[in-house]
Formats: structure tokens, sequence, C-alpha cells
């Protein structure tokens, strides 16, 4: 942590820019958050291996979902993959959509 308070943004980004070969807006003060230490946090090789993979406990979702398989035509399948991450939860919000204008789940 040393080294970043004796850190000069404006030299450390002038480098980078010239690297990328164009101005990054933001840069600066990315790294002045950075010297600050308002966003950096330092992992040591204990944290690590303390911390489990998955999930940090107590961040389950109020409403649990349970896995299923469905079995779609594979030109549906691929313009739902097509639209992008969280193509799997806009299906569940267009099933709801679907049953609650039906009647047969409450909106």
């Amino acid at each position: 942590m040393k080294t970043l308070k004796k850190l000069d943004i404006n030299k450390v980004a002038t480098a980078i820019e010239a690297d990328v070969g164009n101005a990054l807006p933001g840069l600066r003060e990315s790294l002045a958050q950075a010297k600050a230490g308002e966003f950096a946090q330092v992992h040591t090789p204990e944290q690590m291996v303390a911390r489990r993979r998955g999930r940090p406990a107590g961040s389950k979702q109020a409403v649990t979902k349970e896995a299923v398989k469905i079995r779609l035509d594979a030109d549906v399948l691929a313009a739902l993959r097509a639209s992008g991450d969280g193509w799997q939860t806009r299906i569940n919000d267009t099933l709801r959509a679907s049953l609650a204008l039906s009647g047969a789940l409450e909106k």
C-alpha cells in the first residue's frame, strides 16, 4: 500500500493512455480512488483460502427458484440466448406475464 501513496496519478495515466492510443475518460479519477483506498481491497493468502467458493453466506434471494429441465425448439433457444445475459430471467418474466394474463397466476 505504501507504493500507492507515492503513486503519481498523472504519470501513470499518461503511460496508460499512451499504450491505449487515446484519452480514457475517468481514468485519473479511478486512479485517485485506488490511491485513496476507496475501492481497492488487498486480500492476504489466508483470506483467500478462508473464502469458500460460491456466493457469500446470507446472500440467498427472498424467493428461491427451482431448477427444471425444459425442451425448447432450437430456433427459439438460439433467439433467447442471442438476446444476451439474463435470457433465463426474461423467460421466467415472460411466462409469469402470460400466466397472469390467462388468470392462472396472480400479478
